[in-house]
């Protein structure tokens, strides 16, 4: 995916998803924020991850938008900070150490087999019936797995037997523009 958002709006929604967690975390409420910058105001799919100690500790997206990019940084902020089921929501003492990755996404690609996936390039979203997962292009590539790990892992993590991808699966691929702090 070519860059979309220059280094400078990089830096931006990374402060505005920081100031958005902290704000949130400590009144309840989302700062309101707007930007005119070209990028920021981009409709299109991002998630939020936030680490702390280098371990994930929250990480929510959403593939398409209807809103400006920054807005939906916001609202995945929140949802990372506090909604990730697998995560007790972050408190004020949380707050003292996270660092935060923006993965701004492509749209979806229905693909026909599994040879069009590039690890490292390619995020994978499965789908079978009511069971859905996702994984970022940068967690094959943090865990050095290969494509067929790769789907394996995307099969866990949406409940499914590690080998469903073999059968009636629907598999999408999307690339991502990827930054932290």
């Amino acid at each position: 995916m070519s860059d979309l958002l220059t280094k400078k709006e990089q830096r931006e929604l990374l402060k505005i998803a920081r100031e958005t967690i902290v704000s949130h975390v400590t009144t309840g409420k989302v700062p309101v924020v707007s930007s005119t910058a070209a990028g920021l105001n981009l409709h299109s799919g991002c998630f939020v991850t936030i680490k702390q100690k280098g371990e994930l500790r929250g990480c929510i997206g959403n593939f398409v938008s209807e809103q400006p990019l920054y807005q939906l940084v916001q609202e995945m902020a929140v949802s990372a900070a506090t909604r990730d089921p697998r995560f007790y929501p972050m408190k004020t003492l949380d707050l003292a150490d996270f660092t935060l990755d923006i993965s701004v996404l492509s749209p979806l690609q229905l693909i026909a087999s599994i040879e069009e996936i590039k690890v490292g390039k390619h995020g994978i979203y499965i789908v079978k019936g009511s069971y859905r997962g996702v994984l970022l292009p940068q967690v094959a590539t943090e865990y050095g797995w290969n494509r067929d790990q790769f789907l394996r892992h995307t099969c866990i993590k949406a409940g499914l037997p590690e080998d469903a991808w073999q059968g009636e699966c629907e598999i999408f691929i999307f690339s991502a523009q990827v930054f932290g702090d």
